[in-house]
């Protein structure tokens, strides 16, 4: 089973940038998405974007588009999510994530190995 570990969380205002990283030890084809996702105080976990190592291919939540971006280094065996222009409202625990689904899937239950989490706190 892959192990995933977040970094680059923390404190930033309001239309500032941050960017995370998830490292993935243990990767097999099965791994075929990695995804990206956050939970609020008091809320339900909610899918980010995702990204598939092979190809690239990337897919985003409407809240994030345009201001998310998510990457990947096959050679680093690492994915990124570039954060900009932050708002209050994108504060949460970051988790990432990995599936083995072939199609884009936004279910949190999709993703089989979790990373620890990692906190952005957006202060206004």
């Amino acid at each position: 089973q892959v192990q995933l570990v977040e970094s680059g969380g923390g404190l930033v205002k309001a239309g500032g940038s941050l960017s995370l990283s998830c490292a993935a030890s243990g990767r097999t084809f099965r791994d075929y998405r990695m995804g990206w996702f956050r939970q609020g105080p008091g809320k339900e976990r909610e899918f980010v974007a995702s990204i598939t190592w092979s190809a690239g291919s990337a897919y985003y939540a409407d809240s994030v588009k345009g201001r998310f971006t998510i990457s990947r280094d096959n050679a680093k065996n690492t994915v990124y999510l570039q954060m900009n222009s932050l708002k209050s409202e994108d504060t949460a625990v970051y988790y990432c994530a990995s599936s083995s689904k072939l199609v884009v899937t936004t279910i949190p239950s999709d993703f089989k190995s979790w990373g620890q989490g990692t906190q952005v706190t957006v202060s206004s």
